[in-house]
């Protein structure tokens, strides 16, 4: 996929401010048995074609809005992911300015972890 410039640049901007993990370390964490709190920042259509096990969706244009009421602890592990790990690090800079802590980008996002054989719930 084509993205603006612009785009990028703001993209970039928030990469410069948050923490990013890859599909290879969260899913070697899943296969341990560990169960991280994955939130799923794609659009409605593309949550129901599929996404990982045990993730909630908050989508990128509401998680502002609804995140204090599906995750309220501020201080624990939040990794967002989306289709390449653009949008997720968006979100991740916004949840920052809201008190979140330890929030994470998962770049490469759901396009890798298919590619990496990541299991997958429909």
């Amino acid at each position: 996929m084509s993205h603006s410039p612009e785009f990028l640049k703001i993209v970039d901007d928030a990469k410069s401010r948050v923490k990013q993990t890859d599909v290879p370390a969260v899913l070697a964490r899943v296969k341990r048995g560990e169960k991280p709190v994955l939130v799923d920042v794609r659009e409605d259509n593309e949550w129901a074609k599929g996404r990982i096990p045990g993730a909630m969706h908050i989508g990128k244009g509401v998680i502002e809005r609804d995140v204090e009421d599906a995750i309220p602890d501020k201080n624990g592990e939040v990794i967002l992911y989306c289709g390449g790990g653009f949008r997720s690090a968006l979100s991740a800079d916004n949840l920052q300015k809201m008190g979140y802590k330890n929030v994470i980008s998962m770049d490469g996002g759901w396009r890798g972890w298919v590619e990496a054989g990541g299991p997958v719930e429909k």
